[in-house]
């Protein structure tokens, strides 16, 4: 039996009442467990931690063991919130040339739903890109002349036309996408993969979040769910880096003492912890345990991690002078790529700003101008490192975008969400180099071969980093949960 509803069943009043009394505010749970050697006696026992049965899941420096040889050490999950176009970055249609300005058929909408935002269009004329697109690298990958330094990348990268998903509005799409249901309330995909995981470095937390300032005035919201371990150990939630003021919040020690006295508080804390879960049973105390450790080691591995000054004049060359520049998109995957040398698990980035339902035209361009050379550059500095091949690294947003007009004219109109069909990419890892995969029809509205649904690329994901996703579960609720849910199939034609 689970040693908390164990404890739930033997609990007394008067012993609830008594530990209702101690209950305070917790630490936010910085890290995936278990500790160093130098850690104190209380977190012997968890020596045999497994994500099992329930168990607490693994610790820092002390990765668990996989299902199947990984081809992914660790993922950088680029997220584009708000949902950049595909007509205009990565689906190449030369018919929309022809098409431009003519109504979408009914045949081709076949009565999809639409949002209330052009539900009440009686015209849906098409709109054709934007921007230029150009084959380019020894692949001959089309990519738009919106982002230009992708053109780069083209060898590396693999294009995947054929997304689809099932929401058709921000909050609950990016919320299927980051935890493989459209609620709240389940773990994200860097929480499974932390609790399934674990972390190869002591001194930093296995999931680890960046978030790019935002210039759009009617961009996205982002929410902490989003990253969040909702049921699993609370140590698995990531962490997020900040870009102003103290990285992480409330890990600077505020009473200045030094680090053997603080040495000496937790390890008599940790006993008294120890104490407290002899009388409770409550597994969540040594997550709490776990994050004053991790804090404790934190507070010189962050200042270490985010001070860039060691990088060479060429660092920033290829990623841009807004790399030196916190908060940039260019400036976090520069520190996706530190955070991957020390051996963080998974890494998230997020941008928002790309919902453009007017002005789409200069819109787009500004925020693909904003992440086009970071994220291109973290590509050919992994690859030019040797880490490319072992680091999945995965670009896209939550849903595309529809190639009928919202609103305005032919040179300045929105896009609406369109959940049917969509393009991200995925580069090292074990992926294919300079791979396409799916198709849509000449509308760009409709798949018409290997359709990928958002399970299906979870899946993958999980397999990429040697993990089952059928395997990895865990038991709420009297249920037994996984991220895929009951659905999600590996792609392994894109797999090298």
């Amino acid at each position: 039996m689970h040693p908390f509803d164990e404890y739930c069943q033997r609990q007394n009043r008067r012993q609830f009442l008594g530990a209702s009394s101690r209950v305070g505010i917790g630490m936010a749970a910085f890290y995936s467990l278990m500790r160093s050697g130098s850690t104190v006696s209380a977190m012997d026992d968890r020596q045999k931690s497994l994500a099992v049965s329930n168990g607490p899941g693994y610790g820092p420096g002390k990765p668990g063991p996989v299902h199947f040889p990984p081809t992914a050490k660790r993922v950088i999950y680029l997220c584009q919130s708000g949902a950049p176009s595909q007509i205009d970055t990565f689906d190449h249609k030369p018919t929309l040339s022809k098409l431009n300005g003519q109504d979408l058929p009914d045949s081709i909408r076949n009565g999809q739903r639409l949002t209330g935002m052009t539900s009440g269009q009686t015209k849906f004329p098409a709109a054709q890109s934007i921007a230029p697109f150009r084959q380019h690298g020894k692949s001959g990958q089309w990519i738009s002349d919106l982002l230009p330094h992708h053109h780069k990348i083209a060898d590396d990268i693999c294009i995947i036309n054929s997304m689809y998903t099932e929401a058709i509005n921000h909050d609950p799409a990016i919320t299927f996408f980051q935890t493989g249901h459209q609620q709240p309330g389940r773990p994200s995909i860097g929480a499974w993969a932390s609790y399934g995981l674990g972390s190869e470095s002591e001194n930093l937390p296995a999931y680890v979040v960046l978030l790019d300032k935002n210039s759009d005035p009617q961009a996205q919201p982002n929410y902490s769910r989003l990253w969040g371990s909702a049921f699993l150990p609370s140590n698995h939630q990531g962490v997020k880096l900040r870009s102003e003021g103290n990285p992480v919040l409330y890990l600077k020690d505020p009473t200045g003492e030094t680090l053997a006295q603080q040495r000496k508080m937790l390890d008599d804390l940790a006993q008294l912890n120890a104490l407290h879960k002899q009388q409770v049973g409550d597994p969540e105390i040594d997550t709490r345990v776990a994050a004053y450790e991790m804090a404790y080691r934190m507070q010189t591995s962050v200042p270490d991690l985010t001070d860039i000054s060691d990088e060479p004049e060429s660092t920033f060359k290829l990623y841009g002078e807004e790399a030196k520049l916190p908060g940039t998109h260019a400036a976090n995957c520069l520190l996706a790529r530190r955070l991957a040398e020390k051996g963080v698990r998974f890494i998230q980035i997020y941008h928002r700003g790309w919902d453009h339902h007017s002005g789409l035209p200069s819109r787009h361009r500004k925020i693909a101008k904003e992440v086009d050379q970071g994220s291109a550059a973290l590509i050919m500095d992994l690859k030019a490192r040797g880490m490319l091949e072992d680091t999945l690294v995965i670009w896209g947003g939550e849903f595309g975008r529809t190639v009928y007009r919202q609103g305005g004219n032919e040179s300045n109109f929105g896009r609406d969400h369109h959940p049917r069909c969509f393009s991200i990419w995925m580069a090292g890892g074990g992926v294919k180099q300079g791979y396409r995969y799916g198709e849509t029809d000449d509308w760009c509205y409709n798949i018409t071969r290997d359709p990928m649904h958002v399970h299906d690329l979870n899946a993958t994901l999980l397999h990429t980093m040697g993990i089952d996703h059928e395997a990895l579960t865990y038991r709420f609720q009297g249920r037994d949960y996984r991220l895929t849910d009951v659905h999600g199939n590996v792609v392994k034609s894109i797999l090298a």
